[in-house]
């Protein structure tokens, strides 16, 4: 559940290249125009795709479906933790089992029920085949230049890159080669776990001629 581990795995040492920032409050305004909120839910994958899925926004209660999409994917607005800001799009796979999860994880932190806790509820849920972990490949547009990750252990959140997931349930470091900690390296997100995923930064475009 603890996506922040990106910022470990992933980053490293390159983190301030992207910029941290002091941001103690939640960095997902509930006060925010409903446009707003959709805007930024579908800034995770091109229009092309956004466009036409499902978008789900946070209310005080948790997750609310705001349009149904017609395309198998859908769009929110992600938080691994209260102060997280992630705008992300599942696909029809990710729509059909790992969206459940963060369905729940809202709902119950509107009933205030403390991070520990909702973890341990998700984890059993796994073990008794409430929740399913992807059963076939898949992607999870993050493409969004809109996404912050808390800083584990203080107040800051760093501005992550866009960047896309596959489904990967169970996989380690080792499966994909355990490939040097670079930045711009593929880099497995919640080993071991049910809901495991391989990251990708995209380079950027080349220019013609190259």
């Amino acid at each position: 559940m603890n996506r922040i581990l990106l910022t470990g795995l992933v980053f490293g040492a390159s983190l301030a290249a992207f910029g941290q920032t002091e941001m103690p409050k939640p960095a997902y305004d509930l006060s925010l125009p409903r446009e707003e909120k959709i805007k930024l839910a579908e800034s995770a994958a091109p229009p092309e795709i956004s466009g036409h899925a499902t978008v789900y926004l946070l209310e005080q209660t948790g997750y609310v479906k705001i349009r149904e999409g017609t395309n198998g994917f859908s769009c929110l607005v992600d938080r691994q933790t209260p102060l997280n800001l992630e705008p992300t799009c599942f696909d029809a796979e990710g729509s059909a089992t790992t969206l459940s999860t963060r369905l729940y994880v809202e709902e119950q932190r509107a009933k205030g029920k403390t991070e520990e806790r909702i973890k341990t509820e998700i984890d059993e849920g796994y073990k008794t085949g409430k929740y399913k972990a992807p059963s076939k490949p898949g992607i999870v547009y993050m493409m969004s230049d809109r996404g912050y990750l808390l800083v584990p252990g203080s107040n800051k959140l760093v501005h992550i890159p866009p960047h896309l997931m596959f489904y990967a349930p169970y996989a380690t470091d080792k499966d994909i080669g355990s490939p040097p900690g670079a930045a711009n390296m593929p880099r497995v997100i919640r080993p071991g776990q049910p809901d495991a995923y391989i990251i990708v930064i995209p380079g950027p475009l080349a220019q013609p001629g190259h």
